[in-house]
């Protein structure tokens, strides 16, 4: 499975599209290294950063979080759960570098689509069951279920972050305050997702995945709107292309 940046990204080895929504390409960054992403700010024409990083190591299990830390992921799970519909544009760094963008349609519990601007062939959709990563070009469609992704976290209609995540770290700085969550599963492997919000309005900013194999995709979303819901036919899967 594959996650979405301002260029598209060259295929990697063997001819792949580029990964969508929650799929990783097999090329890894570097370490703790900050990759800048340039993203338009909301209302207005110019550019602000927004740091593309890697989860790194963790550093101690959430029994060791001090009260305030705990205080703090609790008003984020407030914000968090109160968004329950959002439309806006995105940009997906993949783990070479390389970027895509387009627009992103999210409606919880489980419901999202992402529409990646051509020349991009693919089309991401979750329909609260199963997700569908459709390559136009080569008239291909991936479906897994939503349950085996570390995108039902995000999808959650509600959800505690400390008692319903395997939460493994809470690190803060002056842009974001980043939850991250470590998944291991005897066969596919362990995942990680961190989650970043803003430091001061805790809104969801990027949340950045990480394979087994430790390759990261990122994902930064802006101009988001919360107050439109989008249509229904945004998030329909069509299950007959799986069988012809």
């Amino acid at each position: 499975m594959a996650l979405p940046a301002l260029a598209e990204p060259s295929a990697p080895a063997g001819g792949q599209p580029p990964a969508p929504p929650m799929a990783v390409s097999p090329v890894q960054l570097p370490g703790a290294e900050a990759i800048p992403a340039v993203v338009p700010a909301t209302g207005s024409g110019a550019v602000i950063p927004v740091p593309v990083r890697s989860p790194g190591p963790a550093k101690g299990s959430i029994a060791a979080l001090d009260p305030p830390t705990r205080d703090l992921v609790q008003r984020i799970n407030g914000v968090f759960n109160a968004l329950t519909v959002a439309s806006g544009e995105f940009v997906q760094v993949a783990p070479d570098g390389s970027r895509t963008q387009g627009h992103f349609y999210l409606q919880k519990p489980g419901k999202v689509r992402f529409d990646y601007a051509p020349p991009s062939p693919i089309e991401f959709i979750s329909d609260g069951g199963s997700i569908a990563v459709r390559d136009r070009k080569l008239a291909t469609q991936e479906i897994t279920p939503l349950s085996q992704t570390p995108l039902r976290f995000l999808l959650a209609e509600k959800i505690d972050l400390l008692r319903d995540a395997p939460v493994i770290a809470v690190q803060k700085d002056d842009l974001f305050v980043s939850v991250v969550l470590e998944e291991r599963h005897p066969v596919a492997g362990t995942h990680r997702l961190m989650l970043m919000f803003g430091a001061q309005d805790y809104q969801l900013k990027q949340w950045t995945v990480t394979d087994p194999q430790g390759f990261d995709t990122t994902v930064a979303i802006y101009n988001v709107d919360t107050t439109k819901r989008p249509s229904a036919d945004l998030f329909r899967i069509n299950y007959e292309r799986v069988l012809q």
